[in-house]
């Protein structure tokens, strides 16, 4: 039987590890253009990044609430087998599936982290005649990862409960019917 306890806490998890992307999404470093009077340089400033730690702290969230999960399931390797049928279906595509969107959302969390850090810790210093680039960070990759935040909430709730269900043996009453006909077990 799927416990509810631990829904509660993955739910709790993954809407932390939700408001962390965001907040990333919301304070990633920008540009800004500035000129050294004194040397006749030009350079980027770029914002503070707390961005950076931000998305660390979604991903370790997300990572958390994705290894409760793996850990409560035994991931599908270890223990006892699942039980045939429709459960045990949805079970293995639900895995599969969170899996991807977990390594999607982790990929654009580190992308994101890296590519704001670099920035904020590498100063570039451009003689007045170049026209420096103050690059930053893609617009929507902390987004990206915010979306598959909740993807692979929804999946990895789903992959929980199919999996509790085939192996909580609701269909066990199905096979050990001990009511009307001939009951083919030697033992019962």
């Amino acid at each position: 039987m799927a416990s509810t306890f631990l829904i509660i806490v993955v739910f709790v998890l993954d809407l932390i590890a939700f408001g962390l992307g965001i907040g990333a999404e919301q304070r990633r470093a920008t540009g800004e253009y500035v000129k050294d009077s004194t040397t006749d340089y030009q350079y980027c400033r770029y914002t503070s990044d707390i961005a950076t730690g931000l998305a660390v702290g979604a991903l370790l969230f997300l990572l958390t609430s994705q290894v409760l999960i793996l850990a409560s399931t035994r991931c599908l390797c270890c223990g006892n087998s699942l039980k045939p049928g429709a459960a045990r279906a949805f079970a293995v595509i639900f895995f599969i599936l969170t899996w991807a969107s977990f390594l999607i959302a982790a990929i654009c969390y580190l992308a994101g982290a890296v590519q704001n850090a670099k920035h904020i810790r590498y100063l570039s210093y451009f003689p007045v005649t170049d026209k420096p680039t103050c690059s930053a960070i893609r617009k929507d990759t902390f987004a990206a990862g915010v979306a598959f935040t909740f993807f692979t909430f929804i999946l990895s709730i789903s992959y929980y409960l199919c999996c509790s269900k085939a192996q909580s043996g609701s269909w066990k009453n199905q096979f050990n019917n001990r009511g009307e006909g001939v009951n083919m077990a030697s033992y019962s």
